[in-house]
């Protein structure tokens, strides 16, 4: 018999039979397994809840609360790490089918052979190890990014700072070229910037350190407010920017989170403008027609259109359209995850040579 013992490996025994409690726990110590015990599933889910394991056995037909129990709440309790489960059952119990779609991960029957038993153990633990590895490289990935960016803002801000300086002329006058180059090397510094900026965000919305400051917010004084920073930009391209935004719609306010909101609506109307060469961009705001308690805000251009392959994944992290312009693929992922914050959802109407409509659906009230 060949065996690889862990001696870090708690495992956590679940039976209501005193003899098959000592057997099993006899069993697994004698390979250097750290076990604990319970009598019954009350018992196993406080002490889950207290300490932590790499596996759980667990009995399924116990008396009060049976494993089938345990099994799903164990699963539905997302503060917990991945535990495997390997259930237990006797010969003549009924299917364990269920206990499996509950989320357990693999079973034996009683008697139990100590060959079935540690082979069953061990794949589990080998299981839980990788899953575990995994979530660590995961771990150590997103610190980094989120190190790197942080790090990146202070000499992008610094930079971007000393090319003002240099293109107001405070350190001296320049030639037409000089100031030329500067200007280039200013936007490009801007968009590096704006760039790690929104790397960051994501970041923090996938880790869950992202907080927001939920507050009223009047929805047409800030579509108002984006459309009117993002003028110049549109006035650049000779490109026209319609409000339609009827006087019920202008009066209502929702709850959410400002400034996230102006960061939503700030890269639909900037990749709206980005992307249009000749025609207008039109931001809409009514009512949902399908649900009260809700508004509907579109952002519709004229520029080329959306391939219809692309649409399905546009939403998605790091998927780039197959535009000369696309960018990072974090912009639309990033407003997806602004949108879910506010218990809304987004979406895309376009078709090629006819321009986009991205439709934004936001709840009131949270």
């Amino acid at each position: 018999m060949i065996t690889q013992s862990y001696n870090s490996d708690k495992i956590l025994v679940v039976d209501d039979s005193p003899d098959n409690v000592f057997l099993i726990k006899t069993i697994l110590e004698e390979e250097g397994y750290t076990v604990t015990t319970a009598e019954n599933g009350v018992s196993a889910l406080a002490k889950i809840a207290e300490a932590t394991f790499d596996l759980v056995l667990l009995d399924l037909m116990m008396p009060g609360m049976d494993g089938y129990e345990v099994t799903k709440r164990m699963r539905e309790n997302k503060s917990l790490p991945f535990i495997p489960i390997l259930l237990i059952t006797a010969h003549d119990s009924p299917n364990v089918a269920q206990g499996l779609d509950l989320g357990a991960d693999d079973f034996i029957r009683k008697p139990v052979t100590v060959d079935e038993l540690l082979a069953r153990v061990r794949s589990l633990l080998r299981l839980k190890h990788s899953i575990d590895e995994r979530d660590e490289i995961a771990r150590q990935r997103e610190d980094f990014v989120s190190r790197l960016t942080h790090d990146l803002r202070t000499p992008l801000v610094a930079a971007e700072r000393m090319l003002t300086l240099l293109s107001e002329g405070a350190l001296g006058s320049l030639s037409a070229p000089m100031q030329e180059v500067i200007t280039i090397m200013g936007r490009s510094n801007t968009n590096l910037l704006a760039m790690v900026n929104t790397l960051l965000e994501v970041y923090r919305f996938e880790a869950g350190r992202k907080t927001l400051a939920f507050q009223p917010v009047n929805l047409g004084q800030l579509l108002k407010e984006v459309a009117g920073e993002l003028t110049p930009l549109a006035q650049a391209k000779q490109l026209a920017i319609n409000l339609d935004i009827d006087e019920d719609s202008s009066k209502t306010t929702i709850v959410g989170d400002r400034l996230e909101l102006h960061r939503l609506f700030t890269n639909l109307i900037g990749n709206a403008i980005k992307f249009t060469d000749k025609g207008f961009v039109t931001i809409t705001l009514v009512p949902s027609t399908t649900d009260s308690g809700s508004i509907t805000i579109k952002i519709a251009d004229t520029g080329p259109g959306i391939p219809s392959e692309e649409q399905a994944t546009l939403f998605e992290r790091f998927r780039q359209g197959s535009h000369k312009r696309s960018g990072s693929g974090l912009g639309l992922y990033l407003s997806r995850r602004i949108v879910e914050a506010h218990k809304g959802s987004i979406e895309v109407s376009s078709e090629l040579g006819k321009g986009s409509i991205f439709i934004v659906n936001l709840p009131i009230k949270q």
